[in-house]
């Protein structure tokens, strides 16, 4: 299609370095005639579902709240909706089904998780004694003898967690573990328009013009570009992402795109300035064919304004601060796009991730300190908390807790097995002892464990490892890639012979 001549437009010009805060004083003018605009942050929790079950228990009603903190998508897994909404609220998305009855798990209740968190377990209270809100036992107070009312251990702990993983393992594979998918634009097309802007060479007197937009299979960035008044480059753009991504130990960016034959450049950033240096790299599409394009962080050239820059410094991929496509005229240092014609242009964008990076958890099983130690040998049973002592009384609590684990470890789905000891009320924000070997004792509250299941989403050093945790008497801050450096990948998935129920 032949270039068109067209005057340069003063409006798109302020229009865009006001979307993009160029000039804070003008967006802020922007911002009071058009009113405010929402920004959705991108972040490494943008996409996918994380589903909690047992989510109006203890622990899962403070991981619903945790997750939702951080900027997850949650789904609540609850068997009565209307307890579910007493308990989580509104707002919350919440879903009724049973583990322990597999025929309703349902594609609804699976689909799009990309990560699940259990903190279920049997219903046990006192038999007698307590107040009706079960406040002693949840404190410690006084010791009530106990009971299992309701499913049993082994319907929960064991055949439950089986049904789960059986029903969800296909929809958590769609989410590799070394790969953080960014940006969904086939669910997350609400946030297109508050968090990617055209930026055209209208900022340099050029007429090109572009933009992005919604559709079916994802989104679509289009417009015509012009080599009219010195232009010829058209681009969409993130705006700041605060917080920046943390994109360290990942060996770089994969896009699944559909073109049209043409080279388009992709740019990242790590500074927050407008005019800042760039890291780009190009890549060629095939027309009309849907295409993942991997760009390795070490081939990203840095550059400034198309020039390359042989002193600057690789990109800071723990703190990456916009995100860039770009049709343009120019490759580098004045070097021409070989595949370049001036006139309308369509690139079709169905998702962003981050791949290369370090296995994380998805699957978190919050099981309980003291698994293995029913039967076994020289075990003083009175330096014991009840559950072991009552393993028996209790159907075997331990025992399929137990065997819950081993159906997590045998799934091949990343995991993080979590033994906290004793459960409490108490307040959270205390520092954590690990360990491993299922010999800890000690108490930890709900809300220092809901915590726990929440970041070891996110660490590499939890992955595959069973770990017991309590809680220390001080409180402060926990720098948790530390706390978990040292734990050991769990080496058999095996149980011993005293461990295992009888089967029925």
């Amino acid at each position: 299609m032949p270039d068109t001549t067209s005057s340069w437009n003063p409006s798109r010009f302020f229009t865009t370095i006001a979307y993009f805060d160029a000039i804070p004083v003008l967006s802020w003018l922007q911002r009071l005639v058009q009113g405010p605009m929402t920004q959705s942050s991108l972040t490494a929790q943008s996409s996918g579902v994380v589903l909690v079950v047992g989510a109006t228990g203890g622990v899962g009603k403070r991981v619903v709240q945790r997750l939702n903190e951080r900027g997850y998508a949650v789904r609540a897994l609850v068997r009565d909706l209307q307890r579910g909404r007493e308990v989580l609220g509104a707002e919350v998305d919440i879903i009724d089904a049973d583990i322990t009855i597999p025929e309703t798990l349902t594609p609804a209740v699976v689909n799009n998780v990309r990560a699940v968190i259990f903190c279920t377990g049997p219903r046990v209270q006192p038999v007698e004694g307590d107040t009706p809100d079960r406040a002693k036992y949840y404190q410690g107070i006084q010791f009530y003898l106990p009971e299992v009312v309701g499913d049993t251990p082994e319907s929960v702990d064991y055949r439950g967690v089986q049904n789960l993983l059986e029903a969800i393992a296909p929809s958590l594979k769609a989410y590799p573990a070394t790969e953080t998918q960014l940006f969904d634009f086939t669910t997350q097309q609400s946030s297109i328009a508050a968090l990617w802007g055209a930026l055209d060479d209208v900022v340099m007197g050029g007429v090109s013009q572009s933009g992005i937009r919604p559709v079916d299979q994802g989104a679509l960035f289009t417009g015509n570009v012009s080599t009219a008044n010195s232009g010829g480059f058209a681009s969409i753009r993130t705006r700041n992402l605060d917080p920046a991504l943390n994109l360290a130990g990942y060996t770089g960016i994969k896009l699944r795109v559909k073109g049209d034959g043409k080279r388009y450049k992709f740019l990242l950033r790590d500074d927050d300035g407008w005019d800042s240096i760039a890291y780009s790299d190009s890549f060629d599409t095939v027309n009309d064919r849907w295409i993942d394009v991997e760009i390795p962080f070490a081939d990203l050239i840095p550059v400034f304004r198309a020039k390359t820059l042989s002193n600057a410094p690789p990109i800071r991929a723990e703190r990456v601060r916009s995100l860039q496509l770009m049709l343009s005229k120019f490759e580098y240092d004045g070097g021409l796009n070989p595949t370049f014609a001036p006139g309308s242009f369509a690139l079709h964008i169905g998702s962003i991730w981050a791949y290369g990076g370090p296995a994380l958890p998805q699957v978190v099983l919050v099981s309980s300190a003291g698994v293995t130690r029913p039967g076994r040998p020289g075990l003083n049973l009175d330096e014991e908390p009840p559950a072991v002592r009552l393993n028996d009384q209790l159907g075997g609590i331990l025992t399929w807790k137990l065997r819950g684990e081993d159906v997590v470890r045998s799934s091949g789905i990343p995991y993080a097995i979590l033994r906290p000891c004793a459960l409490t009320e108490e307040s959270g924000g205390h520092l954590l002892t690990v360990s491993q070997g299922d010999t800890l004792r000690g108490k930890i509250s709900r809300e220092d464990a809901a915590t726990l299941c929440v970041e070891v989403l996110e660490q590499p050093n939890a992955c595959n490892r069973t770990i017991e945790v309590s809680a220390k008497d001080e409180f402060g801050p926990v720098d948790w890639a530390t706390l978990l450096s040292g734990l050991e990948h769990d080496r058999s998935t095996a149980t011993t012979p005293s461990q295992r129920p009888s089967q029925p």
